[in-house]
């Protein structure tokens, strides 16, 4: 098990190298955290157990200028080599996780999914893999909402890089879609009634040529194309 371990984040080390010198010592000690008998995997419980400054691993977790795209292109180019298929699936999925704290990065009081609210929450929007052989993530990108966007005190304290720009989680969902989807075989492109019932996303899809199955919200109006007006209606 160890040694196919070696072997699968032997890639992800090469990508590390070539966008931070140095972070790949890190990402060896963050692994065996995450990999340990440790209740808590936080930066504290993890700096202890491999016995370096809590510090060391905070700023890799969180400050450190590296660039996540090449590790991403990895993992893309793994699953399109071992899960992918013509009629492979791209599923996309904003999702929220309950968050406090003003130097959190994107809280606000905004729909909370998992507790099916408004609340205090961070959502990030996923982009997904399924296949008849298996399903993995893909990408993904943290929502930042406009407030936050507009806020350059804020974002420096919480090290937002400057190039993050305000987006909707349907212009995310497109973004992920351009980079990748000529790189991974699919039939289909899902997502919930969020992202179904935006005119424009669906417009979107249709220009890019994608087939897609989309929730809508219950109270969606729908009308039959080919039966006539009702009368009096044009």
């Amino acid at each position: 098990m160890v040694e196919r371990l070696g072997a699968f984040v032997r890639p992800y080390q090469h990508a590390l190298e070539t966008a931070a010198s140095g972070c790949h010592v890190h990402l060896y000690l963050y692994l065996q955290g995450l990999l340990s008998h440790l209740e808590r995997k936080n930066a504290e419980k993890i700096a202890t157990f491999v016995d370096v400054e809590r510090q060391v691993i905070q700023d890799f977790i969180g400050t450190v200028l590296w660039d996540h795209r090449p590790l991403v292109a990895v993992l893309v180019r793994q699953v399109a080599e071992r899960l992918g298929d013509p009629d492979g699936i791209i599923a996309f999925d904003p999702s929220s996780f309950p968050k406090r704290g003003r130097h959190s990065v994107g809280v606000k009081r905004q729909w909370c999914g998992h507790r099916g609210k408004v609340d205090n929450c961070q959502v990030g929007v996923f982009m997904g893999y399924v296949s008849h052989h298996d399903h993995a993530l893909l990408d993904f990108r943290l929502f930042l909402p406009e407030e936050w966007a507009r806020d350059e005190p804020r974002r420096q304290a919480c090290h937002v890089p400057p190039d993050i720009r305000y987006q909707t989680r349907h212009e995310q969902c497109l973004e992920m879609l351009d980079a990748w989807r000529e790189q991974v075989p699919h039939g289909w492109v899902t997502g919930d009634d969020e992202l179904g019932h935006h005119t424009q996303f669906r417009h979107a899809l249709r220009e890019r040529g994608e087939r897609y199955v989309l929730g809508v919200p219950c109270t969606t109006t729908m009308r039959d194309l080919e039966a006539p007006w009702p009368r009096g209606k044009r």
